[in-house]
């Protein structure tokens, strides 16, 4: 008789099973790749879900090259990809979901490459709106606002102003951020504070530094995934993800979707999080 793939990863009701801090090793990694669409959901919607996941959405560029497409193509189908995943996510109950649209760094890429960005931006909030509104999601932005193109930046704080009052899932679009640019942001923040004596120095605290923070009000990340293979953080959520569970799977952007994101979440749900105890 086949077993219930919830009890293969071990439900609430078995005895604990030794936790799994990779990406997919023995028992349980092998049968999450194993699984389709609705029986991850079935996993995932058993086990209490993480309250924050934060995705380093890479790979679109690699995605178009490798099909002989010009790399904006990837970038289009990008937009898409963030479309179902935030669908996805809603549709579960996450609280809070940040995608890593554009670095700091970004700016530096080919003129035409971010100006096409810039555009699908542009369009793409303008268009997400009624949906945003539909599924009573709250668009909050992390990031610099100077130095971005002024059609851009109002489109982005009309749909935020929109959906403030939404109560359903947080989705947060971490544009021209950069984490080493949010800590300087909020030490600058705090040094004014010291200058005007509202704040001695020796009494600066973690909790001070983390409400100076672009994230002020929002939990740390329970679950980073990163997209593409790629084996780094690229400056995001610097301080935000001192615990962080990390998840990295080499399906570039485009190709991610529900059925990745269940993974991953089904992974996570298998770990044990010791935050450096025992």
């Amino acid at each position: 008789m086949a077993l219930n793939p919830i009890d293969e990863l071990g439900g609430p009701d078995m005895a604990p099973q030794p936790p799994q801090r990779s990406l997919r090793p023995g028992k349980a990694g092998a049968l999450l790749e194993s699984l389709g669409e609705r029986e991850l959901l079935e996993i995932v919607r058993s086990q209490p879900l993480p309250t924050h996941v934060a995705i380093i959405m890479d790979g679109n560029g690699r995605w178009a090259t490798r099909r002989g497409f010009p790399r904006v193509a990837g970038h289009r189908e990008g937009v898409k990809t963030a479309r179902a995943v935030f669908r996805a996510a809603e549709e579960l109950g996450l609280r809070y979901l940040t995608l890593y649209a554009f670095s700091t760094e970004n700016w530096t890429r080919p003129e035409d490459e971010v100006s096409t960005l810039m555009r699908l931006l542009e369009e793409a909030i303008v268009r997400e709106l009624p949906e945003l509104m539909s599924r009573n999601v709250r668009l909050r932005v992390l990031g610099r606002s100077h130095g971005v193109p002024l059609a851009v930046r109002r489109g982005i704080d009309r749909v935020v102003a929109a959906t403030e009052h939404n109560s359903g899932l947080n989705l947060m679009m971490a544009f021209n951020y950069g984490g080493r640019e949010e800590l300087l942001d909020a030490f600058r923040a705090l040094a004014e504070k010291v200058r005007a004596g509202e704040l001695s120095p020796a009494d600066i605290s973690e909790e001070h530094i983390t409400r100076a923070l672009y994230t002020d009000g929002i939990p740390d990340p329970d679950l980073l995934i990163r997209t593409s293979g790629e084996m780094r953080v690229s400056n995001f959520l610097l301080w935000q993800i001192a615990y962080t569970e990390l998840w990295v799977t080499p399906t570039m952007w485009p190709d991610f979707g529900p059925l990745e994101l269940y993974r991953a979440l089904a992974d996570f749900q298998h770990r044990t999080r010791r935050f450096g105890g025992v």
